[in-house]
């Protein structure tokens, strides 16, 4: 069974929500990354997004478009990538879902890209600028990988897309919380809890929240409505400034976190 199955299994059996940490490969250095996944593990952090560093994040605000601008001068690759993973495959089985803007794939091959990520251990696949409705070749590979399929939905989806999301997309759906690129927020929209109830009703697939999730508050909010809460900007903006505390600070801003998907 995929890792990303197994965890949303136990989510369930624990009657709770996944905690889930986006980290852009590369950031503030690869050997950071490395050393943030194995202490997210240790801590308790249900899975990694993990994000290829890409020259136009067009879906991220400014933490985000901070931290692929240092992946890209680090000058790791998409093979690079897919090897740190396999190295921390070594020490850990935490879910790590590959997030990564279309062009990189491309330029890789798909039907490479998807034997060589789960050659290397990855469990699920991200792509904010490939829609479903586009997507039809990677599916179809991936499922012979059994790698998952993640898409989007947001509040501008129409209901007539949100059938062809949710049969498109293993593993979970990735809900956008906002309006908008990534960032931290003061309040997640007075509607986000409406609207994800509505998506239980037509959605046979977990359900979790990104875009704008960064605080305690915001993952009490959602408890009750989604499966998952994926926390990026906050975390990144831990990761601003000296090295030497790093993993300090990222420490104690996950830790709150952590206990409050599983505290009620």
């Amino acid at each position: 069974m995929n890792r990303i199955d197994r965890l949303y299994q136990r989510v369930r059996e624990e009657k709770r929500i996944s905690f889930n940490a986006y980290l852009c490969a590369g950031y503030p250095d690869i050997a950071a990354t490395c050393k943030l996944i194995e202490e997210f593990d240790r801590l308790g952090v249900d899975s990694i997004e993990l994000g290829m560093p890409f020259s136009d994040p067009v879906a991220d605000g400014p933490a985000l478009q901070l931290a692929h601008l240092r992946g890209v001068e680090s000058g790791l690759t998409l093979r690079g990538l897919l090897g740190l993973v396999g190295e921390l495959r070594g020490c850990c089985e935490i879910p790590i879902c590959l997030m990564s803007y279309y062009n990189p794939l491309l330029r890789y091959g798909e039907e490479r890209l998807v034997r060589d990520a789960v050659g290397a251990g990855v469990d699920g696949l991200i792509v904010p600028d490939l829609p479903p409705e586009e997507a039809g070749a990677l599916i179809a590979v991936a499922r012979r990988y059994d790698l998952k399929t993640i898409f989007f939905i947001a509040p501008t989806t129409p209901p007539e897309r949100v059938s062809i999301i949710n049969h498109a997309s293993t593993g979970f759906i990735y809900c956008i919380s906002v309006t908008g690129v990534t960032g931290a927020r003061q309040a997640l929209p007075a509607e986000l809890r409406e609207s994800l109830r509505s998506l239980r009703t037509v959605c046979d697939k977990p359900l979790v929240v990104g875009f704008g999730v960064s605080t305690v508050e915001h993952i009490r909010s959602l408890r009750e409505v989604c499966d998952g809460a994926i926390v990026g900007s906050g975390i990144a903006r831990q990761l601003e400034g000296a090295p030497a505390d790093l993993l300090h600070r990222a420490r104690d801003y996950v830790m709150p976190l952590i206990e409050a998907v599983r505290c009620p």
